[in-house]
């Protein structure tokens, strides 16, 4: 049986609980600090500090779930938001107060002030959640998941950093799939974070290391046979202007341009032909492609839709994955070649230039599966498990 939210609090008292509730509150209540400023640190998600800091959040969480969990909030408390009085703000409060969203110290009242607001969106930073300050469905949902099931999140991610980063350099990349980001790592701090666009469920990006070698700009976008087949076919019967809109071109194994209308679209005809879409403000990859050896046949580019960056679900891609303000992320992949800076990188976007440039110095690159990691701050971080790798156990990630 569960312990009551309130008994919480004088249960979980150790000093080191204290310290990581601490941080976390501090930053909840600090105007000064955004959310994201909270998260942000500047360690790597794959690092031994954060296998560190998620040492102390398993410590964390077995307080938690040692003092009984905490309460579930029932439905009414959907939709409440600043300037509410109800029971079910009290309620709560102590959800927010038992991970330290909320300060545990401070008084539980039925208000929802603009304290309790701020937990709220520190919560919803947290989780990957639209910082609305508002309890909205997939909060709620988000709330009512168990101190337990958090708690084997955490243990299940810290054996999968702890397995990575022997192998880490002094300089790499890291896609991490669940949070849809990208990390520029350099003499072990974060360099750059970048928002991206990483594969649906049904096309998923894999996991992979590699190293990135080459830059091309103002690419062509050769169509993979799979999109060929699951997209391009429908859309053609849909709309025979389509290839013809989006500027992609049609050539027979001896070179030769077809003519789209010489093509049986009710039939797989078309995946036996290559499919090549020309640079420009339609290509599907946009400005720029970020090459890496592997044997899938993914890679990092630039995208036209920049419209899916500021989604908080970014599931969207056949597998490869779309970095924003890739241009920030090829400048510092080119900064060892030491000719290139973001005014020329940009230039050369501009331009719509086709240029290969072969890194005088490859740069590693991890595709990782991580739905749970802490900062230094004490702030603790989860996304979904959107593969469904945690439900199956998955450490090693690699492993066939």
């Amino acid at each position: 049986m569960k312990i009551s939210g309130a008994h919480i609090f004088t249960l979980v008292t150790s000093a080191l609980v204290a310290l990581c509730i601490g941080a976390s509150s501090a930053v909840a209540q600090d105007d000064a600090v955004s959310p994201s400023e909270a998260i942000d640190t500047i360690e790597p998600i794959l690092s031994y500090d954060t296998a560190y800091n998620l040492t102390l959040a398993i410590q964390k969480y077995e307080a938690i779930v040692a003092a009984g969990g905490w309460d579930k909030l029932s439905r009414g408390t959907y939709g409440i938001k600043n300037g509410d009085e109800q029971g079910h703000v009290r309620s709560l409060r102590r959800r927010l107060a038992a991970t330290g969203d909320l300060d545990p110290n401070i008084r539980i009242s039925d208000k929802f002030d603009d304290e309790v607001e701020a937990a709220v969106k520190l919560f919803q930073a947290r989780h990957g959640l639209r910082t609305t300050g508002i309890i909205d469905q997939e909060t709620l949902i988000t709330l009512n998941v168990t101190a337990e099931e958090k708690l084997a999140q955490l243990r299940l991610n810290q054996a999968r950093v702890e397995e990575a980063v022997s192998a880490l350099s002094d300089r790499y990349i890291v896609v991490n799939i669940p949070a849809a980001s990208i990390e520029a790592v350099e003499n072990g701090t974060v360099q750059r974070r970048h928002t991206a666009i990483v594969g649906r469920i049904d096309r998923q990006t894999p996991i992979l290391t590699s190293k990135v070698h080459e830059i091309n700009f103002n690419p062509y976008w050769h169509v993979p046979k799979s999109i060929i087949r699951r997209d391009i076919i429908k859309f053609m019967n849909d709309d025979p202007n389509y290839l013809a809109n989006f500027r992609i071109k049609i050539y027979g194994n001896d070179g030769e341009e077809l003519d789209p209308a010489s093509i049986d679209w009710n039939t797989d005809e078309a995946v036996q032909y290559l499919f090549r879409q020309e640079p420009g403000a339609e290509n599907s990859m946009g400005h720029v492609k970020i090459n890496f050896h592997n044997p899938h046949a993914v890679y990092l580019h630039d995208t036209p839709q920049k419209s899916l960056f500021g989604q908080n679900r970014r599931f969207h891609s056949s597998g490869c994955v779309r970095v924003e303000e890739v241009d920030e992320l090829v400048t510092w992949l080119l900064s060892g070649n030491g000719d290139w800076d973001k005014l020329s990188v940009d230039a050369t976007f501009a331009s719509g230039e086709r240029l290969d440039v072969r890194l005088k110095q490859p740069v590693p690159i991890i595709t990782t599966y991580i739905t749970a990691w802490a900062n230094r701050q004490g702030v603790v971080s989860f996304r979904e498990d959107i593969y469904q790798f945690d439900k199956q156990g998955r450490v090693a990630l690699l492993a066939d």
